[in-house]
């Protein structure tokens, strides 16, 4: 089963659709992250948890 580690994003309500698609997109492109949840609350924040997979190399034993 794979491994992942996690961040939390939190976008205001100010923050416009487009900025906040900007926002998420860079962080997919540049550091590999994936949505894993979205919450939008009623006053239009929204936080946003991201995930991108642990890569752990395995030591060759001889």
């Amino acid at each position: 089963m794979p491994e992942y580690e996690f961040v939390d994003v939190y976008v205001p309500r100010g923050v416009p659709r487009k900025e906040a698609t900007r926002l998420l997109t860079d962080h997919a492109e540049y550091g590999n992250w994936e949505i894993d949840r979205l919450a939008l609350y009623r006053d239009g924040s929204r936080r946003v948890r991201l995930r991108r997979r642990i890569i752990r190399q395995v030591r060759a034993t001889w």
